[in-house]
């Protein structure tokens, strides 16, 4: 699948997704926004590791503005791992701002040192996108994974996600003669599984990392995405299944090797089974999102009208014909695949 060229559409917190939010807590006035540290006056381009550009910039600021999102950018930092506890502030302190004008959400990355031991973390701030936020919240839900992130307004701040990226990955361990390659097969699997259950889009391999963790006997893997911001946006439904993007071709290649379809078909009944356990453990929080999902705007009428004929054809289903939004698309597709009829009544067309 070739790449979309078109900067997605940027939508707003709505009145229901921010009580949803407060609700969870998500919600907090911070030190800092998005827009101030939109304030530079020029900036470089940061190079990796082997002297080639990464994409990012390094911003420069005017001494005053440095110096007051220095403090600024270190509370936050620490509202976001505490939850407000300012007492490591005096420790810490800004070493770089990273900025990203290629991505969708334009993010600022922010390197953070603690100045007892030079150890040093990550987060970043981006726009608030509704489909973003959408995407975050399903994730921590609906995955094995926790997230961890706040909005103010039209500021989203969110925790560094570890691991090595997909496109980085592929390049140095598809061939490397250590590798597991039916675990790292199954964790794709599951991982093309869980984005296409909630209709997580764009999973092409510089939006996910692999997770490597030694264990006693063997390296345990774990793909996970790292970017949201397409979850529920595309008309086309392959555009949810990470399998259809080129960049994936080695992985997929790896997948048809080491595994066979009774295989394959196992560890998506796997994943189902654990995305289902894991909906009913907080299924509070899962009507609520869903319900502000199913009533926001989170795509064009073109794009809705297309996802919907095709989940229909994929389904053979006309139910999802009388879906109007984004959010009851991934309602009945939720509910559909996981076989759950409960979670359908959460839908307004019930």
């Amino acid at each position: 699948m070739g790449a979309n060229l078109k900067r997605k559409l940027f939508f707003p917190v709505g009145v229901e997704l921010e009580s949803f939010l407060k609700k969870n807590r998500r919600c907090m006035k911070l030190p800092v926004t998005y827009d101030a540290l939109r304030n530079f006056e020029s900036s470089y381009p940061l190079l990796d590791t082997r002297q080639k550009d990464s994409l990012w910039e390094s911003p420069i600021y005017e001494p005053q503005v440095w110096e007051q999102l220095n403090k600024s950018l270190g509370e936050t930092y620490v509202r976001l791992k505490t939850g407000g506890d300012l007492s490591a502030v005096e420790h810490l302190m800004v070493d770089r701002i990273d900025f990203c004008a290629f991505g969708n959400s334009s993010p600022f990355r922010i390197r953070i040192i603690n100045q007892f031991n030079d150890n040093y973390d990550y987060y970043y701030i981006k726009q608030a996108d509704a489909s973003r936020i959408y995407g975050l919240a399903l994730e921590h839900i609906m995955s094995p994974n926790s997230m961890n992130y706040l909005v103010d307004a039209g500021t989203l701040v969110e925790e560094h996600i570890a691991g090595i990226p997909g496109d980085e990955y592929i390049k140095r361990y598809t061939n490397h003669p250590g590798l597991n390659k039916i675990r790292i097969a199954k964790e794709f699997v599951k991982f093309n599984e869980r984005c296409f259950i909630r209709l997580l889009g764009d999973m092409r391999s510089y939006n996910y990392i692999v997770d490597m963790t030694p264990d006693f006997e063997e390296t345990q893997y774990r793909v996970r995405a790292i970017d949201f911001d397409q979850q529920s946006y595309e008309g086309n439904r392959s555009f949810y299944l990470p399998q259809f993007f080129k960049d994936n071709n080695a992985i997929v290649d790896l997948c048809t090797e080491s595994l066979n379809q009774d295989t394959i078909r196992q560890y998506q009944v796997e994943e189902r089974t654990l995305i289902k356990r894991r909906c009913n453990s907080a299924r509070q929080q899962m009507y609520d999102l869903m319900i502000c999902m199913c009533g926001d705007t989170l795509s064009t009428p073109a794009k809705i009208k297309q996802l919907r004929e095709e989940l229909t054809r994929y389904h053979n289903n006309k139910i999802f014909r009388e879906c109007r939004t984004m959010g009851e698309l991934a309602l009945y597709n939720i509910g559909t695949i996981l076989d759950e009829p409960d979670i359908l009544t959460i839908s307004p067309m019930n």
